[in-house]
């Protein structure tokens, strides 16, 4: 009788499980040294944003039986990205603010660089490369040079996320390919 009170969510474990592979690909010190990202709060953030939202990206190819899992995965990006801001102090009454702000950036990002892969074939990456320059190095002058390398990277990330089958993806079995 009580056993539906503890059933697991299986969706939301598979979440759970496709954000972790998110976070270690997002961690890869690549990232910071070759690619020039800020090791950054600003810098984490996005490089967590991008990868979730390459996964997202793929995902909305097969909206119908993705839907639930994509939001889980949402979800569990800004449950975390909550904890984070309250472990390294900010006050109770700002962090609903701040995830706010997070998730309009979320949404900011997630089509600039949808729109950006969608014309990277015609444009070889500039569009995206551009998105890159703007939100992953927040537009530094310096790092002008580092989003075209970014850009090749992300496009590689979005044609290995293609060849995943959907139930793989579905089931939190997310792999990257090498930074």
């Amino acid at each position: 009788m009580f056993s539906k009170f503890f059933k697991r969510d299986e969706v939301a474990d598979a979440a759970r499980e496709a954000y972790q592979a998110v976070i270690r690909q997002a961690r890869q010190p690549d990232f910071y040294t070759r690619y020039g990202v800020p090791d950054t709060l600003d810098g984490r953030f996005d490089l967590l944003v991008l990868h979730a939202a390459l996964i997202l990206i793929r995902l909305k190819r097969d909206r119908a039986e993705s839907e639930r899992f994509s939001q889980a995965l949402f979800d569990t990006l800004f449950v975390d990205l909550d904890q984070s801001l309250r472990e390294i102090g900010v006050s109770d009454m700002s962090v609903g603010k701040k995830v706010k702000q997070m998730g309009k950036a979320f949404y900011g990002r997630l089509d600039a660089y949808r729109l950006g892969l969608e014309a990277a074939d015609s444009d070889d990456g500039l569009l995206l490369a551009d998105a890159l320059h703007r939100n992953l190095y927040r537009g530094a002058p310096e790092a002008e040079r580092e989003s075209a390398p970014m850009a090749s990277y992300v496009m590689r990330q979005s044609a290995h996320l293609d060849t995943l089958p959907l139930a793989e993806i579905i089931s939190g079995k997310i792999t990257f390919a090498a930074a």
